[in-house]
C-alpha cells in the first residue's frame, strides 16, 4: 500500500462517539475521550499530527473503539496544539496532567492498574518524554513511528519546521530542544517498545534506530517491512495486529 493510501485508509475512517468525555482542564482541548470499560490494562491513546492544532485526536476515534472492542478501556486524549494554545509549555503540561485523569477516572477507587501509554508521530514523542518522567503512572510505552529524536527531526526540517513550531525560534531555542527531546531523557523505569514502519516517510525510521540505540536496556524496537506512517494505527490491518499483541503484552 502506498504512503498516500495508507494515510486515505485511516483519515477516510468516520469517527466514533466516546462513551464518555473528561475534561481536566478548563481550555476546550483539556479533553480525554473515554471507550470502554473492564479490568484490563488501561491504554492511554495519544494522537499525532506535528503537534499542530490542524490535527486533533478523532481521526483515532476508530482506533480507540476497536481496542475497546477488544476488551482494553481508551483513553484517547487531546492537548493543547500550535496555533491554539499550544507550544512550550502548554503542550508539554497537558500531557502528563491528562495521563493523570485518565489514570484516575479508569480507577477512582486508587487501586493499582496496568496503564499502557500509546503514542503515535508527535504522540509517539510526547510519550516518550512521559517515560522518562519520575512518579508516573504509566507502566509500560508503545511508541509509533515516534519523532524520538528531536534535535534530528529538527536538522531534516519535518513537516515543513514543525519542531521549531512547537518549541518557538530564537534565543533559548538550543535549551529548549535538549529539553523536549527524548533522545536526551532515558525511560525512568518504564519499558519502551517501538513500533515503526520502514517505508515511512513522514517520519524516518532512523529516529526510532537511534532513539533505542541511545537507549537499549529500556528500549526494544520493532519493526514494520514494507509499512508506512498510518497502517498500525488502522483497524483490520496486519500492522493493527502487531500493535495490538504488542498493547496486550505480547
Amino acid at each position: 500500500m502506498s504512503a498516500a493510501d495508507e494515510e486515505a485508509a485511516l483519515l477516510g475512517l468516520a469517527p466514533v462517539a466516546p462513551d464518555r468525555t473528561l475534561a481536566y482542564g478548563p481550555h476546550p482541548d483539556q479533553i480525554v475521550d473515554l471507550y470502554g470499560a473492564g479490568a484490563g490494562p488501561l491504554v492511554v491513546l495519544l494522537h499525532g499530527g506535528f503537534w499542530r492544532a490542524a490535527y486533533d485526536r478523532r481521526h483515532l476515534s476508530p482506533c480507540a473503539a476497536e481496542l475497546a472492542r477488544r476488551g482494553l478501556p481508551v483513553a484517547l486524549v487531546e492537548y493543547r496544539r500550535v496555533g491554539a494554545g499550544g507550544g512550550v509549555p502548554e503542550t508539554f503540561l497537558d500531557v502528563p496532567a491528562a495521563i493523570e485523569a485518565a489514570a484516575g477516572a479508569a480507577d477512582p477507587a486508587g487501586r493499582p492498574r496496568e496503564v499502557v501509554l500509546v503514542g503515535h508521530s508527535a504522540g509517539g514523542h510526547l510519550a516518550l518524554l512521559a517515560a522518562a518522567r519520575r512518579g508516573t503512572p504509566v507502566t509500560r510505552v508503545v511508541a509509533v513511528a515516534p519523532v524520538a529524536d528531536l534535535a534530528r527531526a529538527h536538522a531534516l526540517g519535518l513537516s515543513g519546521g514543525a519542531v521549531a513550531e512547537l518549541l518557538g525560534a530564537g534565543p533559548g531555542f538550543a535549551d529548549r530542544l535538549a529539553a523536549a527531546d527524548p533522545l536526551c531523557h532515558p525511560p525512568a523505569g518504564v519499558p519502551v517498545t517501538l513500533l515503526h514502519g520502514t517505508d515511512d516517510q513522514d517520519v524516518p525510521p532512523e529516529l526510532s534506530r537511534r532513539y533505542a540505540a541511545a537507549h537499549p536496556a529500556a528500549t526494544a524496537l520493532r519493526e514494520l517491512p514494507g509499512t508506512g506512517h498510518y497502517a498500525a494505527l488502522t483497524p483490520g490491518t496486519g500492522a493493527f495486529g502487531i500493535l495490538l499483541g504488542l498493547v496486550r503484552g505480547g
